[in-house]
């Protein structure tokens, strides 16, 4: 059975009727049955007509507020629902309307920030595929240029052996391509097992560095590296904290000329964290690029471009990384030009250990 609509304010004035008329039908009662004379009777039946009337304006006059506060709220929720997020009400009235008011705003915010960052995410995706699918097309078609002039016999004897090298380094650039984004796809659906463990920094950076001997050797950069006296302690995981500083190292190596140096430092900060940093003698970054390069596929226009081997990852894995474990990452301008890439990770030792030490 459906109801028939009543408006707020015909509802409290039908209420109002309704209690005069029961107080006229007690009166009258009252008359009926003798406990009450005529002029007594005219004189209370008046006093609540009166009484009735009064209250029907005063409940006319407080009520239109109140019914303009429920309509502004409904047609703002209406607005909403068509799609004009972020819309708020005003916060007046009685006590109860401004409670209904702030929180219908504070839902409103809520909702137009989960559309925001729905649609961010669709962005990135789409600003992904788009960027996966651009990276791969140069490298397929050298591949397939460049196989295709061998088995043809279009290549000569002494030119074989570099176009099987530009092949070589092609499929090595698309299986970084691919592990990084496979890296990326499990940091994103939380399938990176994060159980934070004492990590002697010292024995991390040793072992990263031996890795990219090679690289740093074909380059001919030095590499310092100045610790705290005491050797840190850190609450991470040694496959976290290798892939960051091994990420962070290979654009520093990828993007700094032959014969630059390299410093890796670190010290103590607030709240038991430490920073370690990592500054270059590169091209250096702009500052409208310093908060995007860690975004994903993200490349500046003139900054850093001396080695396009990388796959556009690196920087936005180590991002994902240093936060999953509480910590911050940044860049800054060096003082004698290039970068210094810094990240935060909670150290076990305690901020009075300070001083440092060259290697």
């Amino acid at each position: 059975m459906r109801l028939f609509p009543i408006k707020l304010k015909t509802y409290l004035l039908m209420t109002n009727a309704i209690s005069i008329a029961v107080i006229l039908g007690f009166l009258f009662f009252c008359y009926s049955r003798m406990l009450l004379d005529v002029s007594t009777l005219y004189w209370l039946g008046g006093a609540t007509l009166l009484a009735g009337a009064l209250s029907f304006v005063l409940n006319f006059v407080l009520i239109r507020p109140l019914e303009k506060s429920v309509t502004r709220i409904g047609d703002v929720a209406g607005d909403i629902a068509s799609g004009k997020l972020g819309m708020e009400v005003p916060i007046v009235g009685p006590t109860e309307f401004r409670q209904l008011a702030e929180r219908f705003n504070s839902m409103s915010r809520q909702l137009k920030a989960s559309f925001e960052q729905i649609q961010q995410s669709e962005n990135s995706r789409r600003e992904l595929v788009a960027n996966v699918a651009h990276d791969l097309r140069t490298p397929l078609a050298l591949l397939q240029s460049h196989a295709e002039a061998i088995q043809d016999g279009l290549v000569q004897e002494e030119e074989r052996h570099k176009y099987l090298q530009t092949i070589r380094l092609e499929a090595i650039r698309l299986g970084a391509l691919v592990q990084h984004l496979f890296e990326l796809s499990r940091i994103d659906a939380g399938q990176e097992p994060f159980v934070p463990h004492r990590v002697a920094l010292e024995d991390v950076l040793v072992q990263t560095l031996n890795a990219f001997a090679p690289s740093l050797e074909k380059k001919n950069l030095q590499v310092n590296v100045q610790l705290p006296e005491h050797s840190p302690i850190v609450l991470s995981m040694e496959t976290y904290l290798r892939r960051i500083l091994g990420n962070l190292l290979d654009n520093a190596i990828r993007h700094s000329p032959i014969g630059a140096r390299l410093v890796f430092s670190a010290e103590y900060g607030l709240n038991d964290e430490l920073i370690i940093r990592l500054e270059d003698e590169g091209d250096g970054i702009a500052e409208l690029d310093r908060e995007r390069v860690f975004e994903r596929f993200y490349r500046t226009d003139h900054s850093r471009k001396r080695d396009g081997s990388g796959s556009g990852l690196g920087l936005a894995i180590a991002r994902s990384l240093v936060e999953r474990q509480g910590g911050r990452i940044g860049v800054n301008p060096a003082e004698r030009g290039g970068s210094v890439f810094w990240f935060t990770v909670p150290s076990e030792e305690t901020s009075h250990l300070r001083g440092s030490k060259d290697e």
